[in-house]
């Protein structure tokens, strides 16, 4: 295992900084006692064997189905453009808004 740290008030500020994050003075006992319990259960997770364990499945593994590429519905453009303010060569004009 790596160096062991000792879980101070002033490593939990340390962290805090780290993380941009503004502690309360009367928080930081209740801070350091679940970091370290945090990290005690870290250290008992790490002295479980696992031997002989296969670890479980990744939803990343799979392979997603894909459906087919063909068009499905009717070109309609004309429709929806009937109703438009203003279309030109089948392009809907709007305000310029950039200059």
């Amino acid at each position: 295992m790596a160096d062991e740290v000792t879980v101070t008030e002033e490593v939990v500020k340390d962290v805090a900084e780290l993380a941009q994050l503004k502690v309360a003075e009367g928080d930081l006992e209740v801070l350091t006692a679940g970091m370290k319990t945090i990290l005690e259960l870290a250290e008992q997770m790490q002295s479980v064997d696992t031997t002989g364990v296969n670890p479980v499945s990744n939803p990343l593994d799979a392979t997603q189905r894909l459906r087919a590429d063909e068009v499905t519905e009717s070109d309609q453009h004309e429709l929806y453009q009937s109703v438009a303010p203003e279309t030109e060569d089948g392009l809907y004009l709007v305000p310029r808004v950039v200059e």
